[in-house]
C-alpha cells in the first residue's frame, strides 16, 4: 500500500475522536498525510491554511454543518475532492450531498479499508495528470516540443526527425551522461536495428548545428554523452 511514501493529504472532519483516530490509523498506514478537524469552522481554516488533496466530510458537524461547509467551498470555486460521512441511511442526505458537490459518500459506521479503497478512488479520478512543458530552454537555444522547431538566440534552425528527438533527449537531461544504449532507446526505441554508431553520427551533426550556442555535447569517454551549458 505505498508505505513510506506519501501519497495525498486527506483531511478528516468529524466531531466523533474515535472515528477520526480510526480513519487517521488506516490512511496513514496507506501512505497518506492526515490531518483532522472536529467542527465545520475549524475545518474551513485548515482547508484555506493547509491545502489538502481531499476531505473526509461528517455532515452533522457542530458550528457549521457538513452540507454549509461543502456549499461554501463550491460557491467560492474550490474544487476540492470530498467524500461525505453520515450516521443516517439516508437517501434525501446522499442525493443532496452529491448535488452540493461531493465526489462520493458513505454511511457510518463504515469499513476503514473500504474508506481507505474510495479516497484512492477519488483521487484518481478528480487528480489532474501532469503535463510535460511543451517549451525547452536552455542557454540560448529554445525547443518547441508542440511545433517541433529549435531556436539559437532566436534564430530557426533547421534538424532532421531523429537530430530534433535526440536534441530534446538531451535538453530534458541536461547534464546527465546517457550511454549510447540509453539514447538509442529512448530515440530510436527499444525495437531498433542497427548499431551504436548511429548516435556517434547524428551527434556529429548536432555539434555542429549547435556551434556558437551556449549548449555543447560532451563525450565521455567509455560512457556515453551529455549536454551541457557552457
Amino acid at each position: 500500500m505505498c508505505r513510506g511514501r506519501t501519497m495525498a493529504k486527506i483531511l478528516i472532519v468529524d466531531d466523533e475522536a474515535h472515528i477520526v483516530e480510526l480513519a487517521r490509523l488506516y490512511l496513514q498506514n496507506a501512505g497518506h498525510k492526515v490531518l483532522a478537524a472536529y467542527d465545520g469552522e475549524a475545518a474551513l481554516q485548515v482547508i484555506r491554511s493547509q491545502k489538502p488533496d481531499l476531505l473526509v466530510l461528517d455532515l452533522m458537524l457542530p458550528k457549521l454543518d457538513g452540507f454549509e461547509l461543502c456549499r461554501q467551498l463550491r460557491r467560492e470555486g474550490n474544487d476540492l475532492p470530498i467524500i461525505m460521512l453520515t450516521a443516517r441511511d439516508d437517501d434525501v442526505d446522499k442525493i443532496v450531498g452529491l448535488e452540493l458537490g461531493a465526489d462520493d459518500y458513505m454511511t457510518k459506521p463504515f469499513n476503514p479499508r473500504e474508506l481507505v479503497a474510495r479516497v484512492g478512488a477519488v483521487l484518481r479520478r478528480t487528480r489532474k495528470p501532469q503535463q510535460k512543458p511543451s517549451l525547452l530552454e536552455r542557454g540560448d537555444v529554445t525547443l518547441d516540443l508542440a511545433a517541433r522547431e529549435v531556436k539559437i538566440k532566436g534564430r530557426s534552425i533547421p534538424l532532421r526527425l531523429k537530430e530534433f528527438d535526440l536534441l530534446a533527449t538531451l535538453m530534458q537531461h541536461l547534464n546527465i551522461v546517457l550511454s549510447r544504449e540509453q539514447l538509442l532507446e529512448m530515440v530510436w526505441g527499444y525495437d531498433f536495428v542497427g548499431d551504436t554508431r548511429t548516435v556517434d553520427v547524428h551527434i556529429a551533426r548536432l555539434r555542429e548545428k549547435l556551434a556558437g550556442s551556449h549548449l555543447h555535447i560532451e563525450t565521455v569517454w567509455g560512457v556515453g554523452y551529455k549536454l551541457v551549458e557552457r
